[in-house]
């Protein structure tokens, strides 16, 4: 693509019809997910709809899709619980499930037109914590590079991981997309230390700088994503 979705300056892509991809993440009183298996579910989501039959040619979802790429790509993270989450789930969608986390992923919906079951559902509140350090990311796998410069909260990180999948996903090949998607999606989400953020920047790598609608200035670096196909 010839510029960037999250980038912050005024674009042509500011022109067309404005739409968010809305995702759902099942927070439960008594079973909150893990921070890091959240942010890696809703990478994982994001993948799953993008690659989702339904999104693709003629399918049901595939002039949403192309309406939501040709504008900015926004993403917006919600919470819900109980019958929150079941009316969340009637909705049509899919549901990916981590190790303790459940996102649910919607086909996007204009920026002011979205289905009384999400809008009425909570932005904030998505602080979620792990309760052990991460194990170091498999070198062979891709790795979304959060950065340590940006403090955000779980739904703003996961949102931006979805971000990082996202712009890997365009930067693949067709054979590529296959074989991740045959995978399972492998993906880790970690946050780089500085000196390894200043190379992965520098990289040439995909790079997600955001356009600043929520918590963060605009044209921060948020992500970096590293595929092993993207590497060289």
């Amino acid at each position: 693509m010839s510029e960037s979705p999250f980038r912050s300056e005024p674009s042509a892509r500011d022109q067309a019809p404005q739409f968010v991809l809305p995702l759902v993440v099942r927070m439960e009183r008594d079973a909150p997910p893990a921070r890091t298996d959240a942010l890696e579910t809703a990478a994982r989501a994001v993948l799953t709809i993008l690659s989702d039959p339904r999104s693709l040619g003629e399918g049901e979802w595939a002039q949403a899709v192309r309406d939501w790429q040709d504008a900015r790509i926004r993403k917006v993270v919600r919470r819900a619980r109980g019958a929150e989450w079941r009316r969340a789930e009637a909705l049509d969608g899919i549901t990916v499930t981590g190790k303790s986390a459940e996102v649910r992923v919607f086909p996007p919906v204009p920026l002011d037109g979205w289905p009384k079951d999400l809008a009425r559902l909570q932005v904030s509140g998505t602080e979620l914590d792990d309760p052990e350090e991460p194990v170091a990311a498999d070198p062979g796998a891709p790795v979304l590079w959060m950065s340590p410069e940006v403090e955000m909260s779980a739904g703003k990180a996961m949102a931006q991981a979805g971000h990082g999948a996202q712009l890997a996903w365009w930067e693949l090949s067709d054979e590529e997309r296959e074989a991740w998607r045959e995978a399972g999606f492998p993906l880790a989400v970690r946050t780089a230390d500085p000196a390894r953020w200043r190379e992965l920047t520098q990289s040439g790598l995909p790079v997600v700088r955001d356009a600043g609608f929520t918590e963060i200035a605009p044209g921060s670096c948020t992500v970096v994503a590293e595929h092993p196909a993207l590497r060289n």
